[in-house]
């Protein structure tokens, strides 16, 4: 997930994937998800809360055009269970804080299998939030994950089940993904960042 301000479409970076590559990997990912999951009546897509969630809605198009069903669709905000974010006694917080969006979860999670949809895995704190937010509404019979970029780095011990595209960075770099619905722009970009601007 990505916690930094806004990069505009204009801004420098270096293209990493354009809109092509990034239609050809979700499709890809689209027929991973078919192929580890025989039984899709009981497949749910959930994105997390902001990019993953147009991901998660072009993965369900993409599946069910080739599986001819739709996984059912829902979307999480995960800013309740981050653990860098701290506002404590009334206290201003000392980061500026993420914005609280919408969790969507219309069909019971018991005996699902849940696929999460990120943009970036990155520490694995955003997943390990996410986990622990869909445990507030019901208990999956597991729980996957998929990602556009692994970008490497992981604090906690998560691995993705779907991955589009590994690509390592130093910790001075940032991948920043950039998508129609919500930038106006599919592409993804590696930009020179401070370390502390992205934790996901």
């Amino acid at each position: 997930m990505t916690l930094h301000a806004h990069t505009p479409a204009g801004a420098a970076g270096k293209v990493l994937l354009d809109a092509d590559a990034i239609a050809r990997t979700l499709s890809r990912i689209a027929h991973e998800i078919i192929e580890g999951n025989p039984d899709l009546e009981q497949v749910a897509l959930v994105g997390i809360q902001t990019r993953g969630v147009p991901l998660a809605q072009r993965l369900r198009r993409l599946i069910e055009e080739r599986a001819g069903e739709a996984p059912d669709l829902g979307a999480v905000d995960i800013t309740f269970h981050r653990d860098d974010v701290h506002v404590r006694g009334g206290q201003a917080p000392l980061h500026p804080q993420p914005v609280v969006r919408s969790t969507t979860l219309d069909f019971p999670l018991e005996g699902r299998t849940i696929v999460l949809v990120d943009d970036v895995l990155y520490t694995g704190r955003t997943i390990r939030a996410a986990i622990e937010t869909l445990s507030e509404y019901g208990r999956p019979a597991r729980v996957q994950l998929a990602c556009l970029v692994d970008r490497g780095h992981r604090e906690l011990p998560i691995r993705p089940d779907y991955v589009g595209k590994n690509l390592p960075t130093a910790r001075g770099e940032r991948i920043q993904v950039q998508l129609v619905e919500v930038d106006e722009v599919d592409r993804i970009l590696l930009v020179p960042t401070p370390e502390e601007a992205h934790r996901a």
